[in-house]
């Protein structure tokens, strides 16, 4: 009798925790002592019952506002922070090991940085060990989250001393119109093709962002200031490692059998490839093969003054987001409300140190000492550190492998997208190139590469 009592007792127990059971039964046996004894032996949550004899099953709940179970406040950032770390590095020696094998293949020699960018290898590192291995998803998550919120956001801001308003001037001020041509005629174009596809906005925004301006960068410091989830992140960082590797190999060649002078030649490659690195690695191509140093220095100036645009057009995108979001995507008068909710912190603090950037390269030239503290040395030094290695590599690294990490498969077949992003990043490519050359084809019309090689003479 009393093992056929305990039975009766557990199953009870059970219809109790599994919320099955009806409320006068419920309450009666949780009143009676040995129920109450029973339960407290069984689990230690407290069961909830509504009060309405004719609720149903999944209106009752569990209450765990008294318990102390045992997995609480264990979680711990760590585990997945340091796999995040651990897949960044992996990611970046791959993307050396990458750029200095595809150096090799085309006769050049090895230089000091790679054009294989790491992060996109991250990502991919990243996604593969998520859909590939059974890795403890529930452990890594919480060190996950803190990786693409944190750790991301506290990398754009690094990323901001990068900018600089002074290296506009070091491409001439008949050069910024041709900056401005092709970033505006990228994004607009890319954003009235992606919802002539059907993409989603955010991710129109995105691959538009590191199109035309300066590839997984761009998408990294956009995502979060428009929530963006993982598969558009995804979705825009293939495009950006797509197209911009094809034109990191075939532009170079097209660029010397199209134009005539070196300035356009880097002029064009610095508007028409999408990541920094990929520009680098194709105007190192142009001058290794055509033995032209001058292509080599305007690409990278030209694709830094593209980098600048960045500061405008995050913000721009950011409240473009957050007014479609309220209601007032039809209004042309700012809203100041949206506009306080929809620029985050972090962005305020990327544009920030661009401007401390950009007041340290002007003091440099006044009286020889960024902010007064340092000299050009230490300030190119210091700004390397925090710019390309602590926020470039480190943190926005470790960041989007954390993305990788966080992406499964089957989010990015949510959707039926198929192969309209990379449609419309394609064609957003070809318009981006397209721009860049007429542009460097109206500045020789008018006569700006003569005038520059007179001066140089």
């Amino acid at each position: 009798g009393g093992k056929m009592a305990m039975r009766h007792s557990l199953f009870l127990c059970r219809r109790l925790r599994s919320h099955r059971i009806r409320y006068p039964l419920a309450q009666n046996y949780k009143k009676s002592p040995f129920g109450s004894r029973i339960l407290g032996l069984y689990g230690s949550r407290q069961l909830v019952v509504s009060t309405d004899p004719k609720a149903s099953p999944s209106q009752s709940k569990v209450d765990n506002s008294n318990s102390t179970p045992s997995n609480q406040g264990q979680e711990s950032i760590v585990p997945g922070l340091v796999a995040s770390f651990a897949v960044m590095q992996c990611g970046f020696l791959s993307a050396e090991y990458l750029g200095s094998v595809l150096l090799q293949l085309q006769g050049l020699p090895l230089t000091g940085s790679s054009p294989v960018s790491g992060v996109p290898i991250a990502i991919l590192l990243g996604a593969s060990l998520r859909n590939l291995t059974p890795i403890p998803v529930r452990v890594l998550e919480p060190g996950l989250k803190f990786a693409t919120t944190t750790v991301l956001r506290t990398g754009i801001v690094c990323v901001g001393v990068k900018l600089s308003a002074y290296e506009m001037a070091a491409l001439g001020i008949a050069g910024v119109p041709a900056v401005m041509a092709s970033v505006g005629v990228g994004l607009g174009f890319i954003l009235w093709a992606g919802k002539r596809a059907g993409l989603p906005a955010k991710m129109s925004s995105l691959i538009a962002a590191g199109t035309s301006i300066c590839g997984v960068t761009a998408i990294t410091a956009l995502a979060p200031a428009i929530g963006a989830n993982q598969r558009e992140i995804s979705y825009a960082v293939a495009n950006v490692v797509a197209f911009g590797t094809f034109g990191m190999l075939v532009y170079p060649y097209l660029a010397h059998a199209l134009v005539s002078y070196s300035e356009q030649a880097g002029i064009l490659l610095g508007l028409s490839i999408h990541d920094t690195s990929q520009v680098i690695a194709a105007a190192l191509t142009y001058k290794e093969v055509f033995s032209d140093e001058l292509a080599l220095k305007m690409a990278a100036v030209t694709k830094l003054t593209r980098n600048v645009f960045l500061a405008a057009v995050i913000p721009a995108l950011a409240y473009q987001h957050a007014a479609q979001k309220a209601g007032n995507e039809r209004k042309r008068v700012l809203d100041w409300n949206i506009l306080k909710k929809c620029i985050p912190l972090f962005v305020l603090g990327f544009i920030g140190v661009a401007c401390i950037r950009s007041v340290g390269d002007g003091m440099l030239e006044g009286d020889g000492k960024a902010l007064g503290l340092f000299h050009a040395e230490e300030w190119s030094k210091y700004t390397k550190l925090i710019g390309n290695t602590l926020g470039g590599r480190y943190l926005l690294g470790t960041a989007m492998a954390g993305v990788g990490l966080s992406t499964s498969a089957a989010v990015l077949r949510e959707g039926g997208l198929g192969m309209r992003p990379f449609i419309v990043g394609c064609s957003g490519a070809l318009v981006v190139g397209g721009t860049a050359l007429v542009s460097v084809t109206v500045m020789e019309r008018m006569g700006f590469f003569k005038s520059a090689m007179e001066l140089q003479a």
